[in-house]
């Protein structure tokens, strides 16, 4: 440990630290070590399969992709990532994790590496993309029943919103106390959360990031949805980022902003000198046009994420592109050559961001790497395009299988074994029998 890491746990008199990684899923997996332990008890070990688990805690045969051994790999901390776990009832801090084999090469089947990699090609061009996603999420009344649906929470007034309250300030202010301390939660957990509006949903809820590199904003974005389900918990609701929550309400997305900067000279490079878009530039939103669909499943990886993705929900069910046109999957949002970005509105917020991060930026590399040509923009609302994405988990996991380009770029192991996972997932939820099934079948047919 390098003696800035020591003097921040001495300072802060950190009393344990949370060593943590993503998984598939994006649930943070890893171990919890007394601070003397963490500075000299040396590497942290995991066996490979903990990245395998579905989000139901079970495993696919693991054979093909970890051995049959079941091998350990090597947690090494980045020590850019750590910080003060400002919810904690002791001093703790969290630091993320990358995870190696024994030879010091990246495990492929780590989301953290997957998006290293694809970065990795941007660099190798001399690109560096910049990214700022929007997430939506719910707040909710606390429910322990999974059979039961999901109501919005009491705020200050006593009452539950009765309709929608798009971008209403009192709707907000009626959960105060709850942003309140989320505020002071991200600014202590160093998150760089920027804005914050009511969404179209009863009690749904959007916060913005700052733009800045895509991998430290893929462990923002992973830290702040443990940080809001925390706040929430202490305020006596749940918050929760199912891509569709409530059959009634709109779906909550996470909208990620996308350019490019010319490394050496930092000029954007979706921008010409005289201020119009690059060619480069229509060549990635044709990559997004092309890829999109194929990588569906690492932008809506559950069940419920299809839910969100239909027709006059405020959600997309295309890859049309327009300028600020937000009808379309791919929108161009108005601004001035040197901001001059992609919006992909395909993503849901129940992602993992490592991923959601990673595929976008591959359908956009490989766009450009191919020198493809786009279709011509939307100009009028193209909801009546429905049948692009895929419509189900297994529609996308089929469409991913099929992908060669998608699976050199992210690792031909890694998709694989990423849809290994989503088919386990699949098949554990189609045994359920639905409330809807009982009530319209049970005595009918």
């Amino acid at each position: 440990m390098t003696q800035a890491m020591r003097d921040f746990l001495r300072e802060r008199n950190i009393h344990e630290v949370e060593c943590v990684i993503a998984d598939m899923t994006g649930i943070a997996r890893g171990k919890i070590l007394p601070k003397d332990l963490f500075l000299n008890g040396g590497e942290m070990r995991l066996p490979k399969s903990v990245l395998l688990n579905t989000v139901n805690g079970e495993q696919p045969n693991n054979l093909p992709y970890v051995g049959a051994t079941d091998p350990d790999m090597i947690c090494v901390p980045d020590l850019a990532t750590i910080r003060v776990v400002p919810w904690a009832a002791e001093a703790v801090a969290l630091v993320i994790h990358d995870c190696e084999n024994f030879d010091g090469s990246p495990v492929g089947l780590s989301p953290r590496a997957v998006l290293r990699q694809v970065l990795k090609l941007y660099a190798g061009r001399g690109w560096q993309p910049v990214v700022a996603p929007e997430m939506e999420f719910y707040l909710v009344a606390r429910n322990s029943n999974p059979h039961e649906p999901l109501l919005p929470p009491l705020g200050r007034s006593g009452k539950p919103e009765s309709g929608r309250q798009s971008y209403s300030i009192d709707a907000v202010n009626d959960f105060d106390p709850f942003f309140l301390e989320l505020s002071s939660f991200c600014k202590l957990h160093q998150l760089g959360v920027e804005t914050l509006i009511h969404e179209a949903g009863a009690g749904q809820m959007e916060i913005n990031f700052a733009h800045g590199d895509a991998l430290e904003l893929a462990d923002r974005v992973f830290l702040f949805k443990r940080a809001v389900r925390e706040t929430a918990l202490r305020h006596g609701i749940f918050a929760t980022f199912m891509a569709k929550p409530m059959e009634t309400e709109p779906g909550s997305a996470m909208h990620i902003h996308q350019s490019l900067l010319d490394a050496a000279s930092g000029a954007n490079i979706f921008s010409q000198a005289d201020g119009g878009p690059s060619a480069l530039f229509f060549n990635y939103i044709a990559g997004l046009e092309k890829y999109l669909p194929p990588a569906t499943l690492l932008l809506a990886p559950h069940v419920n994420s299809y839910r969100r993705l239909s027709r006059f929900m405020s959600a997309p069910t295309n890859v049309h592109w327009g300028y600020d046109n937000r009808t379309c999957g791919i929108r161009i949002p108005n601004s001035t050559p040197a901001n001059r970005r992609v919006e992909n509105r395909v993503p849901g917020v129940d992602v993992n961001p490592y991923l959601a991060m990673a595929a976008t930026l591959a359908c956009g590399y490989l766009g450009m790497a191919e020198g493809l040509t786009p279709s011509a923009p939307s100009a009028d609302s193209a909801e009546h395009v429905h049948d692009q994405l895929p419509r189900n988990l297994e529609d996308a996991i089929l469409r991913l299988r099929q992908c060669e380009p998608l699976s050199e770029i992210l690792g031909e192991l890694f998709v694989r074994a990423f849809c290994e996972v989503k088919e386990l997932e699949f098949e554990t939820y189609s045994r359920v029998i639905s409330s809807w099934e009982r009530e319209h079948l049970m005595l009918l047919v």
